[in-house]
């Protein structure tokens, strides 16, 4: 493991892990890569606050410096609310929180698990219906309103929500490449009538040919 790889995973233990994306990156993970890597400050986090620049400072050995405002502010822990009444069962919130902390199914109505909610919001903007509403749950801020415990547990969902989307991917990617590749067989087995049906049947292949070599690039370009 590199130097920065090792002061990545020291900066990212320092982090709540609330996933929030208030930092201006998508997770906690890709920020402490920014930090180690002189792209970012230490005063991104608002869930951490001021005792968490306290924490970023003493693993980086940078100065304290105030929470930087365009990020956001430190505010007590807050907990999603889904109104039941106005939820029209979408799954937006679902597919929206990062560490699997609502319930539900399709035109099903949703829940949040207070004890799973990380405070991030991120389910907020995308319901359609605006029935999702932050209610604050402790009168602290930063750390004072968010343990160890806390962020372990929450880092562990988010990290397996992560595994799962991308082995549903996987095995969705091996269906639809199996699906081509029984349509390409079938293709080649067709005996044409006619040049007409011969060029038909060509521009068939053609196609099918040139989705395979499409998903083909992609997965040598996700697998980089």
């Amino acid at each position: 493991m590199s130097d920065q790889a090792t002061l990545a995973d020291r900066i990212e233990n320092a982090l709540p892990q609330t996933q929030c994306t208030k930092c201006g990156y998508d997770g906690c993970r890709p920020y402490a890569e920014a930090i180690a890597a002189g792209a970012a400050d230490i005063n991104q986090c608002p869930p951490g606050g001021a005792e968490g620049i306290e924490r970023l400072s003493a693993v980086t050995g940078r100065k304290v410096i105030p929470l930087n405002p365009v990020n956001g502010l430190e505010r007590p822990r807050a907990v999603a609310y889904i109104d039941e009444s106005l939820c029209i069962g979408c799954t937006l919130c679902i597919q929206a929180c990062p560490v699997d902390a609502i319930v539900g199914a399709g035109k099903l109505m949703h829940t949040v698990v207070p004890s799973l909610c990380t405070g991030c919001d991120l389910c907020v903007a995308p319901c359609p219906v605006d029935c999702i509403v932050m209610y604050p749950v402790t009168e602290t801020t930063g750390w004072a309103a968010w343990t160890q415990s806390d962020a372990n547990a929450a880092r562990e969902r988010h990290d397996f929500r992560s595994f799962r989307l991308k082995r549903d991917k996987q095995e969705n990617d091996a269906r639809l490449a199996a699906k081509a590749q029984e349509k390409m067989e079938k293709v080649n087995t067709i005996d044409p009538a006619d040049a007409e049906s011969a060029a038909a049947l060509e521009r068939k292949r053609a196609i099918i040919a040139a989705a395979m070599e499409r998903a083909r690039l992609k997965k040598e370009s996700e697998n980089k």
